[in-house]
């Protein structure tokens, strides 16, 4: 941003892709550093927390920042990968500023902060934050009935005390467009009172989106924090097999009490897959795939692939067995791949397309042998049948990744990405 140009507001740079000189994109900006300054000078803006294109989180300092405009942001094309590390002086902007209570000087009236300007200052390449925009009111139903106004950094106080109640909504709306994997990475780099703060503010389904893409003791940690009913809820809403790997990583008595408060149908579905051992293909499976009558139709199977919250990876095939069409299932009668499906008429029964060449997996079988079989036939799902030869679930190569990677490689993954 050149000197004297306008101000630019936070929520509107989150986000936003970093390029070099060259044009070539090198990142997004995922937070902004800030350091508070003695008595009402407008804190002194450091620099942007970049998440480049591994994932990894590094430091832009803003004398490396050349432009901020029309929706990007400009470099020198100079990045130091050294992983971002807060200092006790440094806030984030987006992570720690927005959503705090903050109280207006001349009427020492409570204002909550919806969001920061910044702008570079005349002359210089120095910027600073120096406006906040805030709404009237202390928060819940009256909150959305507040005025809104924006007013100059000394008009506010109150930014450098600790809350015990910070809100996460304008945190959450400047984030809503993340993938889950994206948005666990910024809540794995929050505190954890911030962090805290944030899940109690998301809806259910999606903590329990975010949740599955947490190290196991982010999830312990969040769930812990949760309520009772609640924590059970975002049980509920998370895929069976996510949530029986969180309630393993539980104290027993702790697991008992959360599977006595969800849905009974949930629960059984949860005490079956703890009941097999961790690294097989019924710990592993899935016991929700898309499952059909024999009587069902392509128009019927294409109609159940297109369902918004399924998986690539379970709306690749669908499988055919007779009632009851839950697991476990009646017998189990074959699969019909998503390709077959878009090449016969919609009218077509799927009973009469089933590829049953392949035979399924036992429950007992050994995470070597699903990752070999998935393999050796191009499978990213495959169907789980027990002795009787009813669906018990499905495996999916996603699951299979997660365990046959390092047990902590979420863990390093997100401290790759912290970088600064």
């Amino acid at each position: 941003m050149a000197a004297g140009a306008p101000r630019v507001f936070v929520s509107h740079i989150a986000g936003v892709p970093v390029f070099d000189p060259n044009g070539d994109q090198v990142g997004r900006v995922r937070d902004l550093v800030a350091m508070l300054r003695v008595g009402r000078r407008p804190p002194r803006l450091l620099g942007l927390v970049v998440e480049v294109i591994s994932r990894r989180r590094i430091f832009l300092p803003m004398t490396r920042v050349t432009g901020v405009e029309s929706g990007q942001v400009i470099t020198t094309g100079v990045l130091n990968v050294r992983r971002f590390e807060q200092r006790p002086t440094e806030r984030l902007v987006l992570g720690e500023l927005l959503d705090r209570r903050v109280r207006l000087v001349e009427s020492g009236e409570e204002v909550t902060v919806l969001d920061v300007a910044v702008q570079q200052l005349p002359a210089r390449r120095d910027w600073e934050i120096d406006k906040v925009f805030v709404r009237k009111g202390k928060g819940g139903a009256l909150r959305r009935k507040g005025e809104t106004l924006t007013v100059e950094w000394s008009a506010v106080t109150g930014f450098s005390l600790e809350e015990d109640g910070q809100g996460a909504e304008s945190l959450l709306a400047t984030f809503e467009q993340l993938r889950p994997a994206d948005l666990a990475n910024v809540l794995h780099h929050l505190s954890p009172k911030r962090r805290a703060e944030v899940a109690a503010a998301l809806d259910d389904d999606r903590l329990a989106d975010v949740l599955e893409e947490l190290p196991d003791d982010d999830q312990v940690e969040i769930l812990g924090k949760l309520k009772e009913e609640r924590a059970a809820d975002v049980l509920e809403a998370m895929d069976p097999d996510d949530a029986a790997d969180l309630l393993s990583e539980l104290p027993e008595e702790d697991k008992e009490r959360l599977l006595t408060l969800m849905r009974p149908d949930d629960a059984a579905d949860v005490r079956r897959l703890l009941s097999y051992e961790e690294r097989t293909a019924g710990g592993l499976m899935t016991t929700e795939p898309i499952v059909l009558r024999p009587d069902a139709t392509v128009a019927d199977a294409l109609a159940r692939v297109r369902a918004a919250d399924l998986s690539p990876a379970l709306a690749a095939q669908v499988y055919v067995c007779r009632p009851p069409d839950e697991t476990p299932t009646g017998k189990y009668l074959g699969t019909v791949h998503f390709q077959r499906l878009l090449r016969d008429p919609p009218f077509t029964l799927v009973s009469s397309i089933v590829d049953n060449d392949l035979p399924p997996l036992s429950p007992d079988t050994a995470l070597p042998a699903v990752t070999s079989y998935l393999a050796a036939y191009n499978m990213v799902a495959a169907p789980v049948v027990d002795e009787s030869g009813s669906l018990l679930g499905a495996v999916t190569v996603d699951d299979v990744l997660d365990h046959l990677l390092p047990d902590d490689w979420r863990e390093t993954e997100f401290e790759e990405s912290a970088h600064g």
